[in-house]
């Protein structure tokens, strides 16, 4: 069984910068694409920012030039470089990962808060 553990949310004011790690466990297997996506409060789930195991990236609209998505693959570890925050990204960050274990699934880690203040 895979799990993904995301951390480094919390409160930060605006103009502000927050880091955001998702680490896999598990035994046996293998990573594909890694995704963070957030939910704010009353709306739907969104996708951030994307990244290939060659580490070719996407961004949401809202977040370029702003965010950094980056992954290190021997620690199975997927990153959120937040810079310039502004209270609109403020929400539920959750990390999101294509793995093979015995078959391919989706993996989602449990969500960590990110709170922009005014």
């Amino acid at each position: 069984q895979v799990q993904l553990v995301e951390s480094g949310g919390g409160l930060v004011q605006a103009g502000g910068s927050l880091r955001l790690s998702c680490e896999a466990s598990g035994s046996s297997f293998t990573i594909a694409i890694m995704n963070w996506y957030r939910q704010a409060p009353g709306k739907q789930r969104e996708l951030v920012a994307r990244i290939t195991t060659g580490s070719i990236t996407t961004y949401a609209d809202s977040v370029k030039d702003r965010f950094t998505i980056s992954r290190v693959n021997a620690k199975n570890t997927v990153y959120l470089q937040m810079n310039s925050l502004k209270p609109e990204d403020t929400g539920v960050y959750y990390c999101n990962a294509n793995i093979y274990g015995t078959s391919w699934n989706d993996y989602w880690g449990q969500g960590t808060q990110v709170t922009v203040s005014s």
